[in-house]
């Protein structure tokens, strides 16, 4: 979500970082192994640290079929959802090599995100794949058009080790122990509706907000590398949030 009036301002690599750090379902397209047309199919998905898409799927899928034999895939995320014209609103396309990835940051994140995919994310037939994006092509609505750079989808983690490894931990205590601040953000900074809003992820931009079927993206009023960061950057947002 971006706060009316405020898309203008906002670069269109930063834009869509936020589409797909907010996104919870994305189309895939893949190559037909057999006839090397595209295939389009809708994904649940996450991201990792650095803002890598990250999908859950099986082997029995035909995506998957594809993917062992042409790992070449394209992600695109959709943010036309609620408008007159869907041709007005924001996405994002996200080209690259879609591939299995062992990162345990892969399942944490993506169970965070989706914690009804802990049902089958243990079978034998389910894995999780990264993209590692070569490009991506931009739209934010008419006249808004433009390919963004891998760079430009990236969020740099290279000093950020300490901030990932203690992810797991600020998600679990912000959703124990404040719960009220994560309505906050959501409400207050970001003009969502209230709901049983969870803080899912974070990362040296920002931090995920979910509640049902939708995603926010929240950043930081500065970088953070650190989990002492990360405390007083919410900290400093809850003030604002109730200021």
């Amino acid at each position: 979500m971006t706060v009316p009036g405020e898309q203008e301002r906002i670069q269109p690599d930063q834009w869509s970082r936020g589409i797909i750090r907010r996104a919870l379902k994305a189309s895939l397209a893949t190559l037909n192994r057999n006839t090397g047309t595209p295939y389009a199919s809708l994904v649940t998905v996450a991201t990792m640290p650095g803002n890598a898409p990250l999908t859950l799927i099986s082997t029995l899928a035909e995506h998957t079929k594809n993917l062992l034999q042409d790992p070449r895939a394209s992600i695109l995320f959709d943010e036309t959802g609620g408008y007159g014209d869907p041709l007005e609103g924001a996405r994002v396309s996200v080209s690259g090599i879609l591939e299995k990835t062992d990162d345990p940051h892969a399942r944490a994140r993506f169970l965070s995100r989706h914690p009804s995919a802990a049902m089958y994310a243990d079978f034998e037939d389910f894995d999780f794949y990264s993209l590692n994006a070569e490009g991506a092509h931009f739209v934010g609505g008419f006249g808004r058009i433009t390919d963004i750079p891998p760079d430009g989808l990236q969020t740099d983690i290279a000093d950020a080790a300490t901030l990932i490894e203690a992810e797991p931990d600020i998600v679990a205590h912000m959703n124990e122990e404040h719960a009220d601040a994560t309505q906050l953000y959501a409400t207050k900074l970001l003009g969502a509706k209230p709901g049983t809003w969870r803080f899912v992820s974070c990362d040296p931009e920002g931090c995920d907000l979910v509640c049902g079927e939708t995603g926010l993206r929240l950043d930081f009023p500065h970088r953070v590398t650190t989990p002492q960061d990360v405390r007083k950057a919410l900290v400093e947002l809850v003030q604002l949030a109730r200021g």
